[in-house]
């Protein structure tokens, strides 16, 4: 099935599935910070194109902060939302319905200072080739000196160890209970299928079930370091999450990348 079909599916619970107010507390010191220096001799807002933007939380948050955010994703509903949520928030935010590879032409050839692609999207491209257009589109939405960052799942050690489970999220709301639980089939072609149980439960009924599944490039980090290289970005760094520590291969959850468009 199709990305963009899958998320379709999830796009409704997305904003449950998530614990936004927490994440987002931990996230934007972090992303402030290394946005701020893209900070403009025109004194104009720091401009950030949201990739695989989701419900537009991240976009709404930073927006919120004094930069000037667009969106993105392949999702049509996730737009949908991601449009819905920033006009609840009185916000004007341009969020288009544009996969990977498409950026250049979605913004029509509009430059950022910087952009993001968080929430481990990016391993949602599944061969070389694809991975190298993602890229370099990436690059052509991008000023000179533009700043790029990206968060994916830390890989390395997930095929290392083979950890198949991620930790339950719950929510609750009007007398409804959901439940997420996440887990990884590890498949013969070197890829790796990403599932979710959703389980919901309305007032005195039994769990209804359904699962989601989408397939994820576990590259390691090295090799996202050689695509940025090949691409024309330097001053790469590695970070262990989106709160800044250093990067352990052996040991971090997540990969946080930042690199200049040169």
């Amino acid at each position: 099935m199709n990305n963009d079909i899958i998320y379709d599916q999830f796009s409704e619970n997305y904003d449950r599935f998530v614990n936004w107010e927490g994440r987002l507390e931990l996230e934007l010191p972090f992303l402030k910070t290394e946005l701020s220096p893209q900070k403009r001799s025109d004194h104009n807002q720091i401009s950030v194109l949201d990739v695989a933007c989701g419900t537009g939380q991240h976009s709404i948050a930073l927006q919120k902060q004094g930069f000037s955010c667009s969106g993105a994703d392949i999702s049509k509903k996730m737009v949908e939302i991601a449009q819905k949520n920033a006009q609840t928030m009185g916000l004007i935010i341009p969020f288009k319905h544009a996969g990977f590879g498409h950026l250049t032409s979605a913004f029509e050839n509009q430059k950022f200072d910087s952009l993001i692609c968080l929430g481990n999207s990016l391993p949602h491209v599944l061969n070389e080739e694809e991975m190298v257009s993602t890229l370099k589109d990436f690059k052509n939405v991008l000023k000179p000196g533009g700043k790029i960052i990206i968060q994916n799942r830390n890989f390395d050690k997930i095929i290392k160890t083979k950890n198949r489970w991620m930790e339950p999220e719950a929510h609750i709301e009007d007398e409804q209970n959901w439940l997420f639980v996440r887990f990884y089939d590890f498949d013969p072609d070197g890829m790796i299928t990403f599932n979710i149980i959703i389980l919901h439960k309305e007032k005195g009924s039994v769990f209804q079930q359904n699962i989601i599944s989408t397939r994820l490039w576990p590259f390691s980090y090295f090799k996202l370091v050689d695509w940025l290289n090949n691409a024309q970005f330097d001053n790469i760094n590695l970070f262990s999450s989106l709160q800044g520590e250093v990067f352990d291969v052996d040991r971090s959850p997540n990969l946080v990348v930042t690199a200049i468009a040169n």
